[in-house]
């Protein structure tokens, strides 16, 4: 137990500029007392004791402005920055060295099921102050969601994600990589000049000619598959 305190203290030190001491941070810090009452609540929980368990939740949110239900998984070093208006489903999961800013919600959709409806976390997800991230879908390793966001699809690892609703502007430099590869030549194929799909413009405008590409490069394939299907049928 006391490992993992001091793990929680030291991702403070590692992600927050503010922190200038230890019992500063053990005194002060709301995200980190939300997070070791919730390690508490979700034991009470895991152990069937439920009624404790959000009666723990109830009051961890009354001290700290966090709403964690405990039945959420937390992996190890989650990190909640400021954290007043933060809320995190039953369902929820989240991974390891995950961080989160105040005004968050990993929510469901409106849905009476009881099963998975909550979102899941990868490693190393980092969400921005006020972002929505809805529903049973999952946010890949890595990824990023900007301040406000709307999330109700699933993430790839490694991806930036804008907007409401929630779109990809930027992913992983390997995916990143085989994506303009693609583009580049379905744009080759077709007679349009490459330059257009570039880091350089305006995001709207690149959103929109990056998706008929990829919807060409989709159409492009199928009808390949479709031709072997007519000449292996002769």
């Amino acid at each position: 137990m006391f490992d993992n305190i001091r793990e929680d203290i030291e991702t403070i030190f590692e992600r927050d500029p503010a922190a200038r001491s230890a019992l500063e941070s053990l005194i002060t810090s709301p995200g980190l007392h939300a997070i070791l009452l919730h390690r508490f609540n979700h034991w009470l929980w895991t152990h069937k004791l439920y009624l404790l368990g959000r009666f723990g939740s109830y009051i961890a949110r009354f001290l700290t402005g966090v709403e964690i239900h405990p039945g959420a998984t937390i992996g190890k070093r989650f990190f909640i920055d400021h954290g007043m208006g933060v809320v995190i489903g039953e369902t929820a999961i989240i991974g390891d060295d995950c961080s989160i800013y105040h005004g968050v919600t990993l929510g469901g959709t409106t849905t009476t099921d009881k099963g998975k409806r909550h979102p899941s976390l990868e490693n190393n997800v980092i969400i921005g102050a006020g972002a929505k991230v809805l529903g049973p879908i999952v946010i890949g390793a890595g990824a990023k969601v900007g301040s406000n966001a709307v999330v109700v699809k699933d993430i790839p690892a490694g991806a930036t994600v804008v907007g409401i609703p929630g779109h990809v502007v930027s992913v992983s430099d390997d995916a990143n990589q085989k994506l303009e590869a693609q583009r580049h030549a379905m744009a080759k194929k077709i007679g349009f000049d490459a330059y257009g799909p570039t880091r350089d413009m305006p995001d709207p405008i690149q959103n929109a000619i990056d998706s008929m590409l990829d919807h060409m490069h989709k159409i492009d394939k199928e009808l390949e598959e479709l031709k072997k299907k007519v000449k292996s049928q002769k």
